[in-house]
Formats: structure tokens, C-alpha cells, sequence
């Protein structure tokens, strides 16, 4: 009796559940996560392209973000791409430089061959027709693979799901239950083939975000994540902090800001036609569109986390993500005004805001 009442002691000091958890996995839930999303620095790189640190020498990216603080590096898989760019050699490839230099790595399965957001959520072609207990099967085979391949530190089961995954087999209308049954396939796999990674469930912007969790709350998952745009996800940045506060407390979850950006210019240096671009979709006056605009935007984001007691970081989306193609490239980056790069491909300001405190 005595050595069984040991065990059981031993047993509840070292085990964890999702929905509670011991004092260790609680701490490691709450790491305060200060990442950047790097997914298109392979192919980035491929170009040759240089980039230089704040003092202005040439520095390769994952060392001036380390050496400035970025503890977790985000990368999206896609299931089959049509080139080598976000596949699952490359994204194992990229993941394993990471973590030898010291930085956790968080992985997004988009469960598409393309991106996957609110607007689409295209099912992988190898996939296509198939019965939906034969996909439900592929999702969990799948989502083991790259579990057992990539060993991720965080694993998000699909990106910014809001409208489901896997159309038109889990696109999220009158019912959630198909849905949930494939999310719950990509959960078992995770925790059947990985002891400490930190499940995720990503929601894009805040609206609606209380009606989309309740319909998961039986799931078993440790992270709700959150992306907030001003532009897509409003200027509000109370209502923000409010709605993090309250959806922490009702579903007992750690909450991180998956992705957020601000951009330091409003101008462009390629021919590819930048997503952000007028005033109108600034926070003005607090923000302007400059180095220290940017800064001060992610420094709020930072702030709004820390002051939350279920706020466990944010990551910064398309750091990476200069005009690597050369100035007239029209296929190139939509995202070069919102990098952590200025225009000359070196370190901005904003890279004070990650370090460690």
C-alpha cells in the first residue's frame, strides 16, 4: 500500500491534464511568448538576400532576432505545395536550425495545399472525395507525421479557423460537430505523439470569439490563439484587452496573439501591391505609420499581454517578408511596408520591443 500511495504521489506531481495541468505544464503554458512568424524565410533566403542588424552589418535573420529576444519562431505547413516552400521537409528542415539555436518552434498546419484562413479552406488534393471517415483517418496519420517529424513546441490544428477546416467536409455552419470530430483527430494525434507539445485553436480577429470557443469547449486543447489586424479586426485596442480578459477567465485557457503587424511606412519597394497603404487604416494619432509608430503599436500589443493574467505573448506576422524579388517584381512581397526590415533590408526599432524583460 505504501509504495502504490507513492506512485499515485509521484504520478499527480509529474502528470498533467489539459483542462488543469500541474504547476510545471501551467509555467510552461505561460512562458511568455515574444515570436515571429519566419515561414517565408527559405525561400527569402534563396534569393540571396542580405539583411543587416540595427548596427548595420550583415547578420543573418534568426540571429538578430535572437540576440534581440524572439524566444519562438512560427512556421506554416501546407500539406502538398506546389514547390518546396512550406512543405514538410523544408518546415522540418527550418525547424530543426531553430531550435539549435536556442528558440522554440510553433507550427501551423493549415491542413490545405494553399493558405488557409477564414475566407478558404481548401481541402489537401490527395483528399479530395474522399469518405469523411477516411479523412478523419488521413488527419490523424497525417497529423502525426509531422508531429513525430518537426516535434513542434506549439501546433496550432488549422489556421484561423473561424469558418471551419477542410471545406466542404468541416466548413463551420449550422453545426460544429463535423468539425469538431476532425479537429479532434489532429488533438489525439498531437498528444499521442508528443508529450509536451502545447495545442492550439486559432481564431482570427475577436468578433464572434466567445460564440466560436463554446462551441469547442469539450475539445482538449491547451491555447487559444487570436490574430488582430486594425485593418481587418478594428482599431479598439480596449475592446481587444477586454475580450482577452474575458475569454480567458470563461474557458480557463492561456491566450496569445497569433499574429498582429504595423507598418513603419505606408510607401512600397517592389511592384507587388501591399495589402496596407492609406491612413484610413491606421490607429491615429498614437500610431502613426513610421519606425517608432510601428514600435510603439507592438509595444501596446506587448503591453495589453502582460497586464492580462491570461495573456501568454504575441507573434509578429511577415518580419521577414522584404522585397526579395528587387523593386519591380509584381509577384513579391505585399508585405514589405509591415516588415521588421526597413527598406534596405535593416533591423528597425521595433526589435527593442521583444526583448526579454
Amino acid at each position: 500500500m505504501k509504495n502504490f500511495l507513492l506512485l499515485l504521489v509521484i504520478c499527480l506531481s509529474s502528470c498533467s491534464t489539459k483542462d488543469g495541468g500541474t504547476e510545471d505544464v501551467f509555467e510552461q503554458e505561460k512562458m511568455f511568448i515574444r515570436g515571429a512568424d519566419l515561414s517565408a524565410l527559405p525561400e527569402i533566403r534563396s534569393y540571396n538576400t542580405t539583411f543587416y542588424n540595427a548596427e548595420n552589418e550583415a547578420e543573418d535573420v534568426l540571429t538578430t532576432l535572437k540576440d534581440k529576444g524572439v524566444n519562438v519562431v512560427r512556421l506554416k505547413l501546407w500539406h502538398s505545395p506546389k514547390n518546396e516552400h512550406a512543405s514538410l521537409l523544408e518546415v522540418k528542415t527550418f525547424a530543426r536550425e531553430i531550435k539549435r539555436m536556442g528558440m522554440k518552434v510553433w507550427l501551423t498546419v493549415h491542413y490545405s495545399d494553399t493558405w488557409a484562413d477564414p475566407g478558404q479552406q481548401a481541402t489537401p488534393a490527395k483528399w479530395k472525395g474522399i469518405s469523411f471517415n477516411s479523412l478523419k483517418d488521413s488527419i490523424y496519420a497525417y497529423t502525426s507525421e509531422v508531429t513525430q517529424e518537426i516535434k513542434p513546441d506549439y501546433i496550432q490544428i488549422g489556421n484561423e479557423i473561424n469558418s471551419g477546416i477542410l471545406f466542404p467536409y468541416g466548413k463551420f455552419e449550422a453545426s460544429s460537430v463535423a468539425l469538431k470530430d476532425l479537429l479532434s483527430e489532429g488533438i489525439r494525434a498531437v498528444s499521442e505523439n508528443s508529450d509536451d507539445a502545447q495545442i492550439m485553436l486559432h481564431f482570427a480577429g475577436f468578433e464572434n470569439s466567445d460564440w466560436f470557443f463554446n462551441e469547442m469547449k469539450t475539445l482538449d486543447y491547451d491555447i487559444i490563439a487570436l490574430s488582430y489586424y486594425p485593418l481587418w479586426h478594428g482599431k479598439n485596442l480596449d475592446v481587444l484587452s477586454n475580450k482577452i480578459g474575458l475569454l480567458g477567465e470563461k474557458y480557463k485557457k492561456p491566450i496569445v496573439i497569433a499574429e498582429t503587424a504595423y507598418p513603419f511606412t505606408l510607401a512600397w519597394n517592389d511592384f507587388t501591391n501591399n495589402i496596407l497603404g492609406s491612413e484610413d487604416q491606421l490607429i491615429l494619432p498614437d500610431f502613426p505609420a513610421s519606425p517608432l509608430g510601428q514600435k510603439a503599436f507592438i509595444m501596446k500589443i506587448r503591453q495589453i499581454m502582460e497586464s492580462n493574467n491570461q495573456g501568454i505573448g504575441f507573434c509578429y506576422w511577415g518580419g521577414e517578408h522584404v522585397a526579395f524579388k528587387g523593386e519591380q517584381a509584381k509577384d513579391a512581397s505585399p508585405w514589405e511596408n509591415q516588415a521588421l526590415y526597413d527598406f534596405k533590408q535593416t533591423a528597425l526599432p521595433v526589435l527593442d520591443v521583444f526583448k526579454e524583460e
